[in-house]
Order: C-alpha cells, then sequence, then structure tokens
C-alpha cells in the first residue's frame, strides 16, 4: 500500500494526457502508472476482443506495477475500418495512407475499459461510429506536418484539428477522445467510486 493513496480516486495505467484529463473532467484524481505491453493483434483476434484483452491486462499490469490497493484502470482504443485495426501511424507516408482510407467512410472507434482491484477484474466496450468527409492527400500531409497524427490511434485526434474531417458522431465522443466516460462511470460505480453524490 502506498503512502500517498488516500488522496487519490483511483490508479491510472496510462501515460495518456487525454484520459487523465477525462477523468479530471468528471472529478476523478488519478494515481498514474504507466503500462509497456505488447500491443500485437492475435491472429483471428477481432476488435473487440483485442481492446477488452489489452485494457483488461493494462489493468492487471498497473495493479501489480503500482502495489495500490485502489481500483486500477486499464484502457484501449482502436480505430477499426470495415473489420481491420488501424495502429499508430509509423511515419507520415503512412498517416497520409490511413487518413485517406478513412476519406469519406464511417469507421468504429472501439474502447475498451477495465477496472482491476485486487483480485476481482470488471470489463466494457464502448463503439462509436464516427463519419468523415472526402479528404485530400494535400490536407492528409498538412495535418501530418502539424504532428498530431503520429501518437494517435488511426491516425487522427477528434478533439484537435482532425475535428473538420469529421462530418458526424454516432455515439460516445468522449470515446472518440480516448475514454467512454458514461460507461467508464457506470463501470467505477462498482467498484465504490460514485460521481455527483452527497455525503
Amino acid at each position: 500500500m502506498q503512502n500517498n493513496d488516500i488522496s487519490y480516486d483511483l490508479c491510472l495505467a496510462s501515460a495518456s494526457p487525454r484520459r487523465r484529463a477525462l477523468l479530471e473532467q468528471i472529478g476523478l484524481s488519478c494515481l498514474l502508472y504507466p503500462v509497456d505491453l505488447d500491443e500485437t493483434v492475435m491472429p483471428g483476434e477481432s476488435a473487440p476482443s483485442y481492446v477488452l484483452r489489452l485494457a483488461e491486462q493494462k489493468a492487471a499490469a498497473g495493479q501489480k506495477r503500482s502495489g495500490t490497493h485502489l481500483p486500477v484502470l486499464g484502457s484501449d482504443t482502436s480505430v477499426v475500418l470495415k473489420g481491420k485495426i488501424l495502429g499508430k501511424p509509423k511515419n507520415t507516408r503512412h498517416a497520409v495512407d490511413m487518413l485517406m482510407a478513412l476519406s469519406g467512410q464511417t469507421h468504429q472507434v472501439m474502447t475498451g475499459v477495465a477496472v482491476c482491484q485486487h483480485d476481482r477484474v470488471q470489463s466494457i466496450i464502448s463503439v462509436t461510429d464516427v463519419s468523415f468527409r472526402s479528404l485530400t492527400e494535400a490536407e492528409c500531409f498538412a495535418y501530418c506536418d502539424t504532428g498530431e497524427p503520429f501518437d494517435k490511434a488511426g491516425g487522427y485526434g477528434i478533439q484537435g484539428l482532425a475535428a473538420v474531417f469529421v462530418r458526424s458522431v454516432s455515439g460516445s465522443y468522449s470515446n472518440v477522445v480516448g475514454l467512454p466516460l458514461f460507461e467508464t462511470a457506470d463501470l467505477l460505480k462498482q467498484f465504490g467510486i460514485r460521481l455527483l453524490e452527497r455525503s
């Protein structure tokens, strides 16, 4: 047990500033214990199974690394186009190819969220449909010049400049940013973390 645990609500097994900001948005304070896992897709593994597996593994690894008594949240977000998981782009050409594949199409953003405390693990998945307008290669290269795509699944961040690419969103917006807040709050209730309740 860590001496400073008492001042936090949960432990986040991620270095993502977006996930931390989303949790802070709903009034939660997090201890950060990023974990580094092999994120290779298993043969025949579906996108929903993949994000749930990684979320659960991250939560378990975060609990082991931190030794905390707090609930540990792990999460993984993937962009999925016609059943294919699009990871983070390796370089500019890869990013442009991803964006052009998404151009004029509707894709899914899938996030697995898992909470682990001691020997208990609960997990959920959120799926959001995102439709892009038609893009040009010139726009995609210009977007890559900003540096924004390179740490993001699918090569874009809806909370940044890529917002101008998005024609519509059906489902959770916060899921596309990196953490579905409705589902996450519901999951955390099962571990005694309740929001907007009077003591």
